[in-house]
């Protein structure tokens, strides 16, 4: 398994979201590291993950992924971030393993009971004939969110063009991508959010911004899970992760540091 350790502090693995290459999140593991010891990952069936998925066992591939990741680095307890897709890696983490999560985030989650739109389930199906068409959407669905995170056009081009190198060098499976997303439509995630006791913090971009998963349906984990913290990062939409690391980092540590002063 291909693993990215980087940073010092308390550990913290980053599961990537529905594209599955850690690559694309490059900027945020960086502003993390300034905190936490940053383990992640591309995901497993990806090229540079160095691991197989078994479809048979679906979702559980992925949360034996980062468990593997943890038993590899030695580390005992960390805080559990998913993003997106990734979060509901992360649940299943901290329900499963509540001894190796010393807290749980989760960002841009998709809400419990979500399901895929008609359109969106149609391109996960037949991905080889509808993957073209669904990446023309991309850049008119989430124009609005990028401008309103990076008010400036040059740092808007740069984040293109440093996307644009990621895609170069590590290039998206549609196939893959489609199949994650198969695996979300219509889950069930009541009895997770039941089980998990560890602090939870849910992020969330502005509701008008996020144009991939209602921002309802992940709020919805805060009132789920007992004692989760709900926050809205600003200026953001889905990928306020990648568009605000900076931001997002900060809303982690403070989140990290709120709970190590009250577990004092």
């Amino acid at each position: 398994m291909k693993i990215v350790d980087k940073g010092s502090g308390a550990p913290l693995v980053l599961v990537p979201p529905l594209q599955g290459r850690w690559e694309y999140m490059s900027g945020t593991v960086d502003a993390l590291a300034g905190s936490f010891r940053v383990i992640t990952f591309s995901l497993c069936g990806e090229r540079g993950s160095g691991l197989r998925f078994d479809r048979a066992r679906g979702l559980a591939n992925f949360e034996s992924q980062v468990v593997q990741a943890l038993d590899d680095r030695g580390i005992d307890r960390a805080v559990i971030c998913g993003v997106s897709f990734g979060g509901i890696v992360a649940l299943r983490v901290a329900a499963a393993h509540p001894q190796r999560t010393a807290a749980l985030v989760l960002a841009s989650t998709p809400g419990p009971r979500f399901r895929l739109r008609p359109r969106h389930l149609m391109y996960a199906r037949m991905p080889w004939l509808f993957g073209p068409l669904f990446l023309v959407e991309v850049p008119r669905r989430f124009r609005p969110e990028f401008a309103a995170a990076m008010p400036d056009p040059r740092a808007r081009r740069r984040f293109a063009r440093m996307q644009l190198r990621n895609l170069l060098r590590a290039p998206v499976s549609l196939r893959r991508m489609a199949e994650r997303a198969r695996l979300l439509d219509g889950i069930d995630v009541d009895e997770l959010c039941a089980r998990i006791t560890a602090p939870t913090l849910v992020v969330t971009g502005e509701r008008h911004l996020d144009f991939v998963v209602p921002v309802e349906g992940s709020i919805d984990y805060a009132r789920r899970i007992a004692g989760a913290q709900a926050v809205v990062l600003e200026r953001t939409g889905h990928h306020g992760t990648i568009t605000r690391p900076q931001a997002f980092a900060r809303l982690v540590r403070t989140f990290a540091d709120g709970d190590r002063h009250a577990a004092a």
